[in-house]
């Protein structure tokens, strides 16, 4: 399919995967998205910075790049910055189209109903986009497409309004009277207000007079805050709604100035927010900020999984709003013909915004046009997978890559380049389908899919490297054996009981080659210490001390989709436990949390486990989100005959009590590259120390089985 894309060179069509149907989404082809000047040329202008000036903008991200450095070498953390710049950036929050396919969790939805879609990163400038239930709005009778593709602003309008709560006959100043602006005015003369407008641009300012605002402002023409003051009898307008975009302080001082005592203020533009005291504290203003399109916006469990907000608690969701100003469309109230002042051809789009960027005067509003489809004809639109080379590789292990993240770009990806000859990079899987892209041409792929199936039904495709959200591995790594596939899956390896048993009765009859990327083990110091504890006499005593740091409780890991930090990343320690203690099996385990007193800690990020093994050794594990971030993040000690063994953040190993060399580095190595290269040998058949299934098994279930609600102790 066809979709626009922001790179540093400027706005490109390009040919990406269409999105795969989820069960909680609607597949909709495009017929109209409405472009916002601001938002989207501001974007533009960001990305046209050069690396060096953006990063001075950001200094925080300086030192996240300087810390990756320091932890993965120059190599990776170049990786890491082309995949965050390199493939170009969606564009786009607001379209019209036609529904395709509906999740099977969407019951009140039907394919061919007309809805307006809102959402970026969702409702993209593309010719097909996967929207989830509350982002998605039925087009009302009277509504065409085309008018309906602003959904977006006019939702983002009409939450502003709520935010002023306009009375009946109350005086309503609005400043900035861009697209944002006009459909404010319209909505508040909608209300019964008297609507004074304000802006630079006499233009626009006409536009306004037209749909009735009491009296228009230049503040290049005339006095403004005299004028408000005539206007209103000397007391101020009631409420000011801000919908201008500047970095200036001015604007919302200005906005301060021209209300009346106990007014309000509510900016909805991005404006400077460097307030004086004065008339802010003599007048009692109100200043409130209004998000976006309305509450549930920026709520993962509401814009993403579908759940409402009940309506007697919150009339107006963003859906309910979104819904609300189509209805306005439809019934005459809210007017676009002169608002919707250019319309171009998808193709057409990257002139488009060079002509944008060129204009002194810039239009209010841009739609894209898209053409529809038969529907026997949609499949071209609708093709998950775009090839980028054709090429058949040969004595190497084809792998594809499912979930194209941060890790996967920054970690696995670099490192199977540097182990070409062994692998080559035959697919990438995303669910977003320009990630795909980008990823697959940045490490040189010969494909780029969203649908995971069709690196399943690829002959040529010997191994599948699963990188994906958590919830997601036990399923897909069932599905990939079944196919035949080797599997390298990312941990965890389950996150209940019922997967785990089902992947390992799979694992068990296909018997294709599987590995779990519990990398620790093939680090350098891990694999030193294993080598000076070979000949040990006396059982191990461990402490592996993990300053985790904290993660907000709202986070994915935390969710469904995570399972937990145990379960997501102290499998990676109880594995190396059982690394070093090997052939000894796990017999009991002691799981005690803190008693938090506060509701943002949790119990799991603080958790003490001790295993107590066949042979007698005993490992304790002290997992942590309560620490300083300036302390360094894992520690191990290890005792037996006399001797310590010390590994500090996988940059050392320190030896006490015995002749035997440790190991130093100048980087972090934590044997993600070592993991890889014995799981190639594994595939090709060599004797290789490959983590056995039962090893993997043992350590998911320690994970599994530590109670997340104080102290326990339980016997395998």
């Amino acid at each position: 399919m066809k979709q626009l894309l922001l790179t540093r060179g400027g706005v490109i069509v390009d040919n990406v995967p269409a999105p795969l149907l989820d069960d909680d989404s609607v597949l909709v082809e495009v017929a109209y998205s409405f472009i916002s000047v601001g938002t989207e040329m501001s974007g533009i202008t960001q990305a046209k910075k050069s690396l060096v000036k953006q990063a001075f903008e950001q200094p925080e991200k300086i030192q996240k790049l300087v810390d990756h450095f320091r932890q993965q070498g120059l190599q990776k953390t170049i990786a890491k910055v082309k995949g965050v710049t390199g493939g170009g950036s969606p564009l786009g929050y607001s379209c019209s189209g036609i529904v395709v396919q509906v999740g099977k969790n969407i019951k009140d939805v039907e394919p061919g109903q007309y809805v307006a879609c809102a959402g970026a990163g969702k409702a993209n400038h593309a010719e097909i986009v996967l929207v989830p239930r509350n982002l998605v709005v039925k087009i009302p009778e009277g509504c065409s497409l085309k008018d309906a593709a602003s959904v977006t602003l006019g939702s983002i309008a009409m939450q502003g309004v709520r935010r002023a709560d306009p009375r009946l006959g109350e005086i309503v100043a609005v400043i900035g009277l861009g697209l944002l602006g006009q459909i404010t005015v319209q909505l508040l003369k909608s209300a019964g207000c008297r609507v004074v407008g304000i802006d630079l641009d006499q233009r626009r300012v006409d536009l306004a007079k037209d749909s009735g605002i009491e009296a228009g402002l230049n503040p290049s023409e005339a006095d403004v805050e005299n004028e408000v003051r005539r206007l209103t009898e000397g007391h101020g307008v009631d409420s000011v709604i801000i919908t201008a975009a500047s970095q200036s302080d001015a604007i919302v001082q200005q906005a301060m100035e021209i209300t009346r005592k106990k007014g309000r203020v509510v900016v909805v533009g991005a404006v400077g927010l460097g307030l004086k005291r004065s008339p802010f504290y003599e007048k009692e203003l109100d200043l409130l900020i209004s998000c976006s399109y309305g509450p549930g916006r920026y709520e993962p469990n509401y814009e993403d999984k579908g759940l409402d907000y009940p309506y007697a608690y919150v009339r107006w969701t963003e859906n309910r709003n979104m819904a609300e100003y189509l209805r306005l469309i439809a019934e005459g109230k809210i007017q676009l013909s002169s608002i919707l002042e250019r319309e171009h051809d998808i193709a057409d789009a990257p002139k488009a915004y060079q002509e944008l960027q060129a204009a002194t005067e810039k239009p209010l509003g841009i739609l894209l046009r898209y053409p529809l489809s038969d529907p026997e004809n949609r499949s071209e639109k609708l093709a998950t997978r775009v090839n980028l080379h054709s090429k058949r590789v040969d004595g190497k292990i084809n792998v594809a890559i499912v979930g194209a993240g941060g890790f996967a770009k920054g970690m696995h990806l670099p490192n199977l380049q540097k182990l070409s000859d062994l692998y080559h990079i035959r697919a990438i899987v995303s669910a977003t389908g320009s990630n795909a892209k980008a990823t697959a041409q940045q490490f040189g792929a010969d494909y780029a899919t969203t649908n995971y199936q069709d690196v399943l039904e690829d002959e040529i495709v010997d191994m599948v490297l699963i990188s994906t959200r958590h919830h997601l591995h036990a399923q897909q790594a069932i599905a990939a054996a079944k196919a035949g596939k080797a599997i390298f899956l990312e941990k965890p390896m389950a996150l209940n009981q019922v997967e785990l048993d089902e992947l390992t009765a799979v694992l068990e009859e296909t018997r294709v080659p599987f590995m779990v990327g519990f990398n620790r083990r093939f680090s350098p110091a891990a694999q030193r210490a294993k080598e000076i504890l070979q000949n040990r006499k006396s059982p191990l005593m461990m402490m592996y001390r993990v300053n985790a740091g904290y993660i907000p409780l709202d986070h994915w890991v935390h969710t469904e989709e995570g399972g937990g930090r145990i379960i997501g990343e102290a499998c990676h320690m109880l594995d190396l436990f059982q690394y070093l203690v090997s052939p000894a099996e796990p017999v009991e385990i002691t799981s005690t949390a803190i008693a938090p007193t506060a509701e943002h800690i949790s119990l799991t990020d603080n958790t003490v486990i001790t295993v107590r093994y066949t042979d007698g050794s005993v490992a304790t594990l002290l997992y942590t989100a309560l620490g300083s971030s300036d302390f360094s993040k894992e520690y191990v000690e290890i005792y037996v005959d006399g001797k310590t063994l010390v590994i500090d953040d996988y940059r050392s190993l320190q030896v006490y009590g015995a002749s035997a060399k440790g190991w130093k580095a100048l980087t972090q190595d934590k044997g993600h590259i070592e993991e890889l290269k014995t799981f190639a040998k594994h595939i090709q058949g060599e004797d290789d120390g490959i983590i056995a299934l039962m090893e993997l098994v043992y350590t998911t279930k320690i994970s599994l089985a530590v109670d997340k609600v104080g102290s326990s102790v339980k016997v395998l």
